[in-house]
């Protein structure tokens, strides 16, 4: 007599959430216990006269007796991390129960206070391992989103206390597509990218951002007898639109935008729904010229995004040039 395959299946996944639960307990658990362990050793160097002195000699004095009964786990530099993610979150109450000790790890290096708020919702809200809030961290999506918005509307968006309203409210210039394992010193074809992108089409929407799920690669698009090919189509439920992205490795050019302009068009008179928001296009570059973008563009334009691709993590010198150009930009349309 066989067993049906709908009862494994059910036990199976009972199984598999049992132990997701138990793993979350015991993070969970490691999280109030490294706390604690930060709250007393703060607490008793502030009685030492001379604080820090007393704070090297304790902790290390801690490590001594700790380690040989427990292990490396409490080693000094383990301790001082316990002390300072005591110092960056003095309220036990505001702990994340879906954050790790690792999450953890990685929170508290960031100083900005800003910022670290940003990762925290980011990473509570949709879910990410350690691993991806690591790399977030490291793509500088902070300051990327800054770019083209405040501070304020940053948060406001993370903390779902303000729903996106426009394009540059998730969409990032530049796009950091590291995760491909391309050699940025060499030349591609789109078509090869665009494989690339499918291949590691999970770290791609990670990249995109929040509320995108995949629709379609090389959308047909037939009219009168000619046919057009939409690299790749998103739907995006925060923005509740299509999001049509067209790939070019090399500088855009206005036949460019001409082009993704068309396709826009072509979805908001044929695919979109009466429900739904005007569709967003985004042309995923090498390089632009941005005053070529600006005057092909309507000047109330809010379809067409020109978004810059590079291969590799920026670095924070980057990413302060990119803010440079972009004051100069503002102060540039002001006169």
């Amino acid at each position: 007599m066989l067993l049906r395959p709908e009862l494994i299946q059910q036990i199976q996944g009972i199984i598999a959430q049992s132990r997701e639960n138990a793993i979350r307990s015991v993070d969970t658990e490691r999280v109030l216990m490294y706390w604690q362990i930060g709250h007393v050793i703060f607490e008793e160097e502030q009685q030492g006269e001379d604080r820090a002195g007393y704070g090297t000699f304790l902790i290390q004095g801690l490590a001594d007796e700790l380690q040989p009964q427990f292990g490396s786990g409490f080693s000094t530099r383990q301790l001082e991390l316990c002390r300072q993610f005591y110092r960056t979150f003095p309220i036990a109450n505001a702990l994340r129960s879906q954050l790790s000790w690792t999450h953890y790890r990685l929170l508290i290096r960031i100083d900005n206070e800003d910022k670290r708020e940003f990762y925290i919702a980011e990473a509570t809200k949709n879910n990410w391992s350690a691993r991806q809030l690591e790399r977030q961290v490291n793509s500088q999506l902070f300051e990327r989103l800054l770019l083209s918005n405040d501070i304020a509307s940053v948060l406001q968006v993370a903390r779902n206390e303000k729903p996106p309203a426009e394009p540059r409210d998730i969409i990032k210039d530049p796009m950091v597509l590291e995760f491909l394992g391309l050699k940025r010193e060499s030349a591609y074809y789109e078509r090869d990218l665009e494989s690339a992108l499918i291949t590691h089409l999970y770290d791609f929407m990670l990249e995109l951002g929040n509320g995108f799920s995949f629709v379609a690669r090389q959308k047909r698009i037939h009219l009168e007898g000619d046919d057009f090919f939409v690299d790749l189509v998103f739907y995006n439920r925060l923005l509740q639109c299509f999001v049509i992205i067209e790939i070019k490795t090399d500088k855009l050019t206005h036949q460019d935008l001409g082009q993704l302009q068309m396709y826009v068009n072509y979805f908001d008179r044929h695919e979109k729904q009466s429900f739904e928001n005007p569709t967003i296009g985004i042309l995923l570059c090498a390089d632009k010229n941005d005053a070529v973008v600006k005057i092909t563009l309507p000047e109330n334009n809010k379809s067409i995004v020109a978004s810059k691709y590079q291969l590799y993590l920026p670095t924070e010198q980057q990413l302060i040039e990119e803010v440079r150009k972009e004051m100069e930009k503002l102060v540039g349309g002001t006169e």
